[in-house]
């Protein structure tokens, strides 16, 4: 099996194999911490059998990682009555940090999160409405350097920030027709970040920062092909296709709101698919149980996100306007989800995000899960299988930090499309 060197792209198939020559340890090396980190405590005969890499190529391997720090070995055990004692390894969860931003129209978060995907350190701060750009970009940088200052980890162990914001965006990470901060369109967050904070900066749509999220840290669970429905601004997807993350060519793949359209057959007056209020919940959430009878009668719901709250709660509550709205916007959902299904024959749909709310999780869920089931073309060979996000309200910024792991660990091999974007 040919491959290349760190600078290589994504390797395509799920199933990870090493190659036993010597000059390819590094893309070996990358295979064996995957290998690890799906199975999270491993034997060394194990982590042979699974990559076909020779017991001697898998000791040498394991002996360089452990010297580096970022592997740690468990408890010996023995595998039968007699015979040499096993002696597992796994990831040193504190080997390696990343920090996640999620930039919200409302709200900030920032997350320095370790291998293991929790959440060290957590910093969060409100959003004015009339915020610029640059205050953007002063603001997130000085709240990264305070969390990974309080966290108190080590800043050599840190390897980058990932920065996950509402699309659509370039490939070099610039803003572009952000829907509710027409301010911050064209803001290069990506270049001015990485001049403030001295470290590399990836930037992802929330919806694909949340689907890599998603897979890092389901570890197996996640280890097959989905699609990552995310409720934030809007709803959007991120998806894992062939084993690895699928940003299309413009890093912008997973728009959802016109596969939900064309589905329904809903069209404006160009003609063309017409934009799903149900598509756009915290918004239009309110608005339709207000049309079914729903009163809003919460004096702390001053702003659309805590209307949208107050709203959920309310259907929980068994408000039948509520209750009402609720089933139409994960109707409408629940159809692009079947688009979705009719064009990738995935399997597995996750559902995640801040809108997301505990309250409504049961209506999607339910609604999305028959819908899959039901309505695809090739519904009889596959069972659809739709599960809540591992990640829940933090997915983004958790997912975010999980782009520099991903970049930084995920095997690779020449002629892929998706090529390695943190500086070595």
């Amino acid at each position: 099996m040919a491959t290349s060197d760190r600078d290589s792209a994504v390797l395509d198939e799920p199933a990870r194999s090493g190659a036993n020559q010597y000059d390819l340890g590094s893309f070996n090396e990358a295979v064996i911490i995957e290998t690890i980190r799906l199975a999270g405590i491993i034997s060394r005969t194990e982590i042979s059998r699974r990559t076909g890499l020779t017991q001697q190529s898998v000791s040498r391997i394991l002996r360089i990682l452990l010297q580096q720090g970022l592997l740690v070995e468990e408890a010996q055990e023995r595998a039968e009555r007699l015979g040499k004692p096993r002696t597992p390894v796994r990831l040193r969860s504190n080997a390696a940090h990343a920090v996640g931003i999620h930039v919200d129209p409302e709200l900030l978060t920032v997350a320095v999160v370790d291998l293991d995907g929790t959440i060290v350190r957590r910093e969060t701060v409100d959003l004015a409405a009339d915020l610029d750009a640059q205050r953007l970009v002063d603001l997130a940088a000085a709240t990264v350097t305070a969390a990974v200052s309080i966290s108190q980890v080590d800043q050599a162990s840190v390897l980058g920030v990932g920065v996950a914001v509402p699309g659509p965006i370039n490939a070099d990470g610039t803003l572009l027709d952000l829907p509710l901060q027409p301010a911050w369109r064209g803001l290069k967050i990506r270049h001015l970040l990485q001049e403030k904070l001295n470290h590399p900066v990836l930037v992802e749509k929330d919806g694909t920062a949340a689907a890599i999220g998603e897979r890092w840290i389901g570890r197996s669970a996640r280890a097959r092909d989905f699609a990552y429905l995310y409720l934030g601004t809007g709803v959007g997807t991120g998806l894992i296709l062939n084993g690895s993350i699928y940003r299309g060519g413009t890093a912008n793949a997973g728009e959802f709101g016109q596969l939900a359209a064309l589905r329904m057959g809903e069209w404006d007056a160009t003609k063309g698919p017409r934009m799903m209020a149900e598509c756009n919940p915290t918004a239009s959430l309110p608005v339709i149980a207000e049309s079914f009878g729903y009163v809003q009668t919460d004096p702390t719901a001053t702003d659309e996100a805590k209307r949208y709250k107050a709203a959920c709660r309310a259907a929980a509550d068994g408000d039948k306007g509520a209750q009402q709205a609720v089933s139409q916007v994960a109707r409408v959902i629940a159809q692009g989800a079947v688009g979705l299904v009719d064009l990738l024959d995935i399997d597995l749909i996750v559902l995640g995000g801040p809108a997301f709310e505990p309250e409504i999780a049961g209506t999607l869920l339910t609604e999305i899960d028959q819908a899959v089931n039901s309505f695809p073309i090739a519904r009889g060979p596959r069972t659809v299988v739709v599960e809540e996000s591992m990640l829940k309200a933090d997915a983004a910024a958790v997912g975010a930090a999980s782009t520099i792991f991903h970049d930084a660990f995920t095997p690779r091999v020449g002629g892929s499309s998706q090529a390695r974007r943190l500086p070595k």
